[in-house]
């Protein structure tokens, strides 16, 4: 084990090497947990460059609980398009109400009561509590996996070793600055001991490191070896009535990208579409474009045609009406704002 006083020699290191983040307490500030969750369900599967702008923007919006639980579910779903993982809008929408609702805009402070609120799991109920409210809670994301996986040379693969990196991440964790330790580590892993090419002679700890002392920290954390993503295929139908609005739907509340506006398609399956036109909003001359689109989510690659119609006035009873030039002002996830470039050439 790790002896305590390098949790010591960490938070030094982070005193002086901290990063400043819009969502991170200046030394000597209390932080404020609104902005803490706020920042860590938008950082789920997303980069910090990325998130940064999107955070800025909701806390100018909405800048306490309160407002955000009163707004409107599709105008978090617009400030939202682009960040991909859609469910975790809805979810931040029902959680902030359920935070004025049932705990009177006060997010609690420990990790159960956390978990029981809507899009808060294990990683987001521990990293709230530490950061937030300086519990000596065990924050684990990727960086810590990396740190602590290289720390010990775990040689368990992930993510069956999670639970092993999770008890030597609570063993680890100080009683003195929890919250100050886990965005340490944080840093560390995304400053210091990287994927690529870690730079260990600037590592607080690198003393102790047995992946460094062997020579071969990049061989760490071991991750089984993942299965090639399947491609799934479909159609879209570009359809543009003659003031150049074009025909967008509301996709399902659950599932895929729900409750985000789409151009309308066929179903996404494993062959290419054999008779996508049954699919068609109208029927029509439809013009299949030579530009296609393709898409990576979490789990697979997709790979869409475009078809392009006309018509004179479009009927309301389709869906919502737009132009491409006010997408940004309704919830249309990157995936579609693709077939839009792809239709002008852009």
């Amino acid at each position: 084990m790790t002896h305590p006083a390098h949790a010591d020699q960490i938070l030094a290191w982070y005193d002086h090497n901290r990063r400043r983040l819009p969502w991170r307490a200046e030394p000597g500030e209390i932080a404020d947990p609104y902005s803490v969750w706020l920042s860590e369900v938008m950082l789920q599967q997303t980069t910090v460059q990325t998130v940064a702008d999107y955070y800025r923007r909701f806390l100018a919006r909405w800048p306490t609980v309160q407002d955000l639980a009163q707004a409107p579910l599709d105008a978090v779903l617009t400030e939202w398009a682009g960040l991909g993982y859609y469910a975790r809008a809805r979810n931040l929408h029902k959680c902030a109400a359920m935070v004025v609702a049932r705990h009177r805009g006060v997010f609690p402070s420990n990790e159960a009561a956390l978990r029981l609120l809507p899009g808060i799991g294990d990683y987001t109920a521990a990293a709230i509590a530490a950061i937030a409210f300086d519990r000596p809670a065990a924050v684990m994301d990727g960086n810590i996996e990396r740190v602590v996986s290289r720390l010990f040379a775990v040689e368990d693969p992930l993510p069956a070793a999670k639970p092993r990196l999770k008890i030597l991440v609570t063993d680890l964790t100080p009683q003195a600055r929890p919250g100050d330790y886990a965005q340490a580590m944080m840093d560390l892993g995304a400053m210091v001991c990287t994927p690529r090419r870690p730079t260990c002679g600037l590592c607080p700890v690198s003393g102790a490191c047995i992946a460094r002392i062997s020579d071969d920290p990049e061989r760490f954390p071991v991750k089984t070896a993942k299965p090639d993503k399947p491609t799934r295929y479909g159609a879209v139908f570009w359809l543009v009535r003659k003031d150049g609005a074009v025909l967008l739907r509301r996709r399902e509340e659950k599932g895929l990208l729900g409750g985000m506006m789409e151009v309308p398609g066929t179903e996404w399956r494993d062959t290419p579409p054999t008779a996508p036109l049954a699919d068609a909003p109208l029927k029509l001359e439809w013009q299949k474009l030579d530009a296609s689109v393709r898409h990576t989510f979490t789990h697979f690659h997709l790979e869409l045609q475009i078809y392009r119609g006309a018509v004179g006035l479009g009927d309301p009873k389709l869906g919502t009406w737009i132009t491409p030039d006010r997408f940004g002002e309704v919830a249309v996830p990157t995936l579609f704002r693709k077939v839009a470039k792809a239709v002008f050439g852009k």
